[in-house]
């Protein structure tokens, strides 16, 4: 039987306090009072899921770069101190048992990876500074997930940083169409009039913009329908102004691949049709560079079908993760380096590569950085294991609810991930969604969430 996940304190602590306090006959305090209600921790998970999302500079448009880099004074003391806030809110408000359930073995050995492809660059040290963004951001949402008592409280933080974020993404394009929209002055000019809102790139804004249409999908669910239907319709109207097509159709087809099965009682089927789809997407995307007879049925169904120049960086990156296939070439040691500029370039290639960032392509990026073994081991950590913990989930309707919108929120960012690259991007709001939603369904497999209002 499944333990209550009832935040911070454990169901014995509450018991055991009230005992005490009436043994002791002592009024309790204000704080006192104000922390067993759960109020400050709700408070401190709905700030930091803000943060985490718009970060400490928005309306920062840096092209395809991400927010928190590690030459910024701001986000690097903006995140040290969000870093330590959080990592003071678990030791002190959270149960140890809840703490011990994050823990995962595939995550451990991830990072293991991450650690040697840290060592596997030329001045381990700066890229260091780049890892310690992630495990910041990491830490944080483990804060974000553990410290709302109920499923309620965690309602109302969803609630305070979605609001939060459309509101300020809305009045940016309104007021601030020079940063909040791609202008035709910009690095890429085609993406001019696209909106991007807060964020830097329309390809961050269009992914956090699904993940907060999913998040009024689970609030309406619940009974919010007022705050979950307008979170959902904003967030929808965003993202096809951000002109991403793959968003736009991917947010569908991820929420259909998790909802449906269960209003048909088949909520069993979700774990197959995810790897169904995952699987046809990677063969449709990565298989046309690949895989032989795939590339020549491409060649002949459809032979300009580049993903918007994809596909020769794709052929490139496959030539060199064959060069280095068991720990690549280093964390975010590849592109832009002197790797890529010295290499042999065909003069008639329609993508230059020497120009690119990343890979537009977070699996390819893996192999790249950290080389194959990584790579099977995210697969592992990012795929199967949130699958079996989706079917592992308690008939309870508050988990199940909960397990749907992580797992809508996992199912997109893997069908993102094969057009995009996040994976361990510093603290990427695309990164930070996707890791609360690996995370949250490891908890909602091995706790019954609590709501105020029994249905």
């Amino acid at each position: 039987m499944s333990s209550t996940y009832s935040g911070p304190y454990g169901a014995d602590d509450y018991g055991a306090g009230a005992h005490r306090a009436e043994a002791s006959r002592k009024k309790p305090s204000f704080i006192t009072r104000m922390v067993a209600t759960g109020q400050p921790s709700t408070v401190i998970a709905a700030v930091l899921l803000t943060i985490l999302m718009i970060s400490f500079r928005p309306f920062q448009p840096s092209g395809p770069q991400l927010s928190g880099s590690g030459g910024d004074i701001v986000n690097q003391l903006g995140f040290g101190g969000l870093g330590a806030v959080a990592l003071a809110s678990l030791l002190m408000l959270v149960d140890r048992r809840v703490l011990v359930a994050l823990l995962s073995p595939w995550w451990l050995l991830l990072l293991g990876f991450l650690a040697i492809a840290t060592l596997n660059t030329p001045v381990p040290t700066d890229t260091m500074r780049t890892v310690a963004f992630s495990l910041i951001g990491i830490l944080t949402v483990a804060a974000i997930l553990t410290l709302p008592r109920d499923a309620d409280a965690f309602s109302r933080v969803l609630v305070f940083a979605g609001f939060v974020i459309l509101g300020l993404s809305y009045f940016g394009v309104v007021a601030l169409r020079d940063v909040a929209v791609h202008q035709a002055y910009d690095v890429e000019a085609q993406h001019a009039g696209l909106w991007r809102g807060v964020f830097t790139h329309k390809n961050i804004a269009g992914p956090v913009m699904a993940g907060l249409s999913f998040a009024g999908l689970y609030l309406w669910r619940r009974g919010w329908r007022w705050s979950g239907g307008a979170i959902a319709v904003l967030a929808m109207i965003f993202v096809f102004h951000t002109g991403s097509k793959t968003t736009t159709a991917t947010v569908p087809l991820a929420g259909m691949l998790v909802a449906l099965p269960g209003l048909f009682g088949l909520r069993s089927l979700v774990p197959v049709l995810v790897i169904a789809a995952v699987t046809t997407l990677a063969v449709a995307t990565l298989g046309i560079v690949y895989i032989g007879p795939v590339k020549d049925l491409a060649a002949t169904l459809a032979p300009d079908l580049t993903y918007t120049g994809r596909t020769p960086i794709w052929d490139y990156a496959g030539d060199m993760i064959a060069k280095k296939p068991l720990f690549g070439y280093g964390f975010e040691n590849f592109w832009l380096t002197q790797t890529v500029f010295s290499s042999d370039h065909p003069f008639d290639r329609s993508w230059d590569i020497r120009g690119t960032v990343h890979g537009h392509n977070g699996y390819v990026d893996m192999a790249l950085g950290m080389g194959l073994l990584a790579l099977c081991t995210a697969i592992i950590t990012f795929l199967f294991v949130p699958l079996r913990d989706f079917a592992r989930t308690p008939p309870y309707r508050e988990n199940i609810f909960l397990a749907d919108l992580f797992m809508m929120i996992v199912t997109f960012s893997l069908f993102n991930a094969f057009l995009e690259s996040f994976f361990f991007r510093r603290t990427d709001p695309v990164w930070m969604l996707f890791v609360m939603s690996v995370l949250g369904l490891r908890l909602v497999a091995r706790f019954k969430v609590p709501t105020r209002i029994e249905r």
